[in-house]
C-alpha cells in the first residue's frame, strides 16, 4: 500500500510571507489529516514568477495562499489560477478592500509593512531587556554595547528614563555615580556624545530622598537624605561629567517624558554627525 501524500501548499507573498504561513497553519490546525506541507515563496514581484508558481502548483495539485498588497500582483494570481484550474486564496485582499471601502484614505500598498512592524516590536522588547540587564551599573560590560549611557547621583530618574528611552528602542545603560565607589573604566572608554549626564537642583533632591526614606519605613534623618551629603555627591558628579566631557540635563522639575525628549535630541543631532 503506497505510503499517502502530504497535503501541499504554496505560500506565495511580495515579502517574507509569515502573515499568510501564520493563516494556513491556523487552519490546517483544524483537521486531523496529517502533515501539512507548506513551501514559501517569498518577494514575489512579476506576473511571470506568478505563472511559474501557478503552474508548480498545479503539477503538484496543491493550492496556492498569497498575500500581495499590490493590485496587479493580486488580479494576476487570481487569473492565472483559473486560468490553470488552481485553488488561489487571497489571505490580505478581502480585509484590505473592506478597509479600503471604511476608512477615508487609501492603503499604503508597501510590501513588508507587518514585518517591519514585527521587526520594530522585538527592537522596543530588546531594548527593555536590555535596560533591565545593565540597570543601575549592575554589569558595566554593557555600556561598551549600549546606544546611550546615563550618570548621575541617586534618584535622578535614571531607571524611569532609562525603560522610557528603551521603548523608542534606544539600548540604554546607566550608572550611578557614587563619590565612595571608582566609576567603570568602561565609562570613560565611551565617546562623549554617547554619555549624558543627569543633574537636579539640592533641594529638590533633598525632598525625593526623604520621601524615599519614608516609604522604606526609615529615618528621614539618614545621612542619604542630608543636604550635606547630597552636595558632596553632587559636586563629585559634576567632576565625573565634566572629565567625560558629556551633556549634562538638568532634571529639577522636570517630567520624564521632557528629559527623555531633550535626550532623544541629543541622539539626533549625533547621529547625524556620525
Amino acid at each position: 500500500m503506497g505510503e499517502a501524500m502530504h497535503p501541499l501548499v504554496y505560500v506565495v507573498s511580495d515579502s517574507v510571507g509569515e502573515t499568510a504561513e501564520f493563516v494556513v497553519r491556523a487552519a490546517a490546525s483544524q483537521f486531523n489529516s496529517g502533515h501539512l506541507e507548506i513551501k514559501r515563496i517569498p518577494y514575489t514581484s512579476t506576473e511571470e514568477q506568478i505563472a511559474e508558481i501557478v503552474a508548480k502548483a498545479k503539477a503538484s495539485d496543491s493550492i496556492v495562499a498569497y498575500t500581495l498588497v499590490l493590485p496587479e500582483l493580486r488580479i494576476a494570481m487570481e487569473k492565472e489560477g483559473r486560468r490553470q484550474g488552481v485553488v488561489t486564496v487571497d489571505v490580505l485582499g478581502p480585509i484590505l478592500d473592506a478597509l479600503t471601502a471604511k476608512v477615508s484614505t487609501n492603503p499604503k500598498l508597501q510590501p513588508g509593512l507587518v514585518h517591519r512592524i514585527d521587526e520594530d516590536y522585538f527592537r522596543r522588547v530588546e531594548a527593555v531587556e536590555f535596560a533591565v540587564k545593565y540597570d543601575d551599573g549592575k554589569d558595566p560590560r554593557g555600556l561598551l554595547r549600549a546606544d546611550l549611557a546615563l550618570v548621575g547621583v541617586s534618584r535622578t530618574s535614571k531607571t524611569p528614563l532609562s525603560m522610557y528611552l528603551a521603548h523608542k528602542r534606544v539600548k540604554v545603560a546607566n550608572v550611578p555615580l557614587v563619590p565612595e565607589i571608582q566609576p567603570p573604566d568602561e565609562l570613560f572608554e565611551l565617546p562623549p556624545s554617547k554619555v549624558v549626564g543627569l543633574t537636579i537642583a539640592p533641594e529638590q533632591l533633598h525632598e525625593i530622598r526623604q520621601e524615599r526614606l519614608r516609604t522604606m519605613g526609615l529615618t528621614a534623618a539618614a545621612e542619604y537624605a542630608s543636604i550635606e551629603r547630597i552636595l558632596h555627591e553632587l559636586d563629585y558628579a559634576e567632576r565625573i561629567m565634566r572629565r567625560i566631557g558629556c551633556p549634562v540635563i538638568e532634571v529639577t522639575n522636570k517630567a520624564v517624558e521632557e528629559t527623555a525628549g531633550k535626550i532623544l535630541e541629543i541622539i539626533s543631532r549625533r547621529e547625524k554627525y556620525e
